[in-house]
């Protein structure tokens, strides 16, 4: 995953959203009625990196997305299902948390790579090992 952008729906404008900080808004959670943080990133898949060879903005694949959810100890609130199929190469994303600091950290990918790298692993193992980079 490359070019990591902030993205701004419209949906943020309504009441229900409330900025906190630059593309960090305080909203109630869809999957209850808890407050939680969300924040909108923009990217494009990279086909030719491991994990992503069938990737697109109508098919994101479980690596990396599971990668970025792992790392940042965040959710997918919002999958922009009509923007993502009418795009050709940016996908677009809605990830959310409870706490902030989670959010902060997540926005630092901003203009970053974030990938995954098979582990040089001498053992033929049944799955394959991976690392997450952020570059």
């Amino acid at each position: 995953m490359k070019n990591f952008k902030s993205y701004i729906p419209e949906k943020y404008k309504k009441s229900d959203f409330q900025e906190i900080e630059e593309g960090i808004y305080k909203t109630t959670s869809p999957y209850d009625d808890k407050e939680i943080f969300v924040t909108s990133l923009s990217f494009e898949m990279e086909p030719e990196c491991f994990g992503e060879e069938d990737a697109s903005p109508r098919n994101l694949t479980q690596i990396p997305i599971e990668g970025i959810l792992d790392e940042f100890c965040v959710y997918v609130t919002d999958f922009y299902d009509q923007l993502n199929e009418t795009s050709e190469t940016i996908c677009y994303q809605e990830f959310g948390s409870s706490d902030l600091a989670n959010l902060q950290r997540l926005r630092t990918i901003i203009g970053k790579r974030f990938y995954a790298q098979l582990c040089d692993d001498e053992d033929e193992e049944e799955e394959e090992e991976y690392t997450m980079v952020i570059e």
